[in-house]
């Protein structure tokens, strides 16, 4: 399997020029432009194959696409032990937003109490996907029924200048505001985050068809 080939076999131009306008930190010149659907599947097929563990372990990666397919793989592995070896083998590779957004380990919502030591790593590492990842864990995980207010209180305590990182933030809590509301509207109120990561947390808050009406026209006063 010549998984470079495969990709070219399905490279869309329109949409590579189209995505490489939304990561603009990613040469154009390392992005084929194939398309998610298609990656995914591609993905379930070198999964399957001989092929997997020599791709998985081909790092670095030449294009935005292999890596797009290195975070689908790794999202589909269903031991936890294996999947967390390579999650942190491969975030260090990890150079845009989309890819590490894309990676969601399914395994780990069956091994929180594992996932929180690797979180605090990820949190504290300094390298802004990592990082990002790290909050991304614990909002696709910690959230609802599985929150603790020490969990906002470690992302609060997050300090970057990286606009990744504190968009991540503001998601978390837009998405904690619509899951955990009285949990956590104490940091809002308090303002706990930063100026821009305050305001921009409750702009998603508001633009939320999860967060109320009557919860939408206080955080709007908080700003």
């Amino acid at each position: 399997m010549n998984i470079e080939k495969l990709l070219l076999e399905n490279q869309d131009k329109k949409y590579r020029d189209f995505q490489s306008a939304l990561i603009p930190n990613i040469d154009g010149a390392a992005m084929i432009g194939v398309r998610t659907p298609v990656l995914r599947q591609l993905a379930k097929e070198i999964s399957k194959s001989e092929e997997a563990d020599g791709f998985l372990n081909s790092l670095p990666h030449g294009y935005f696409e292999e890596n797009q397919l290195h975070a689908f793989i790794v999202s589909g592995i269903k031991d936890f032990d294996l999947c967390i070896k390579r999650v942190c083998d491969f975030l260090p590779y990890v150079d845009n937003w989309a890819t590490c957004d894309q990676m969601s380990p399914k395994v780990f919502k069956k091994h929180k109490d594992e996932l929180l030591g690797y979180i605090d790593l990820w949190l504290k590492s300094g390298e802004t996907y990592t990082v990002r990842f790290g909050i991304k864990m614990l909002m696709d995980n910690f959230l609802g029924d599985g929150f603790k207010r020490e969990y906002a209180e470690s992302v609060c305590a997050v300090q970057s200048e990286e606009y990744y990182v504190n968009m991540m933030k503001a998601w978390y809590f837009a998405t904690a505001l619509a899951k955990n509301y009285d949990e956590v509207i104490g940091f809002i109120e308090d303002k706990k985050l930063d100026k821009w990561t305050h305001n921009k947390a409750i702009q998603k808050a508001t633009e939320s068809y999860r967060v109320t009406d009557e919860h939408k026209a206080y955080l709007k006063s908080l700003k």
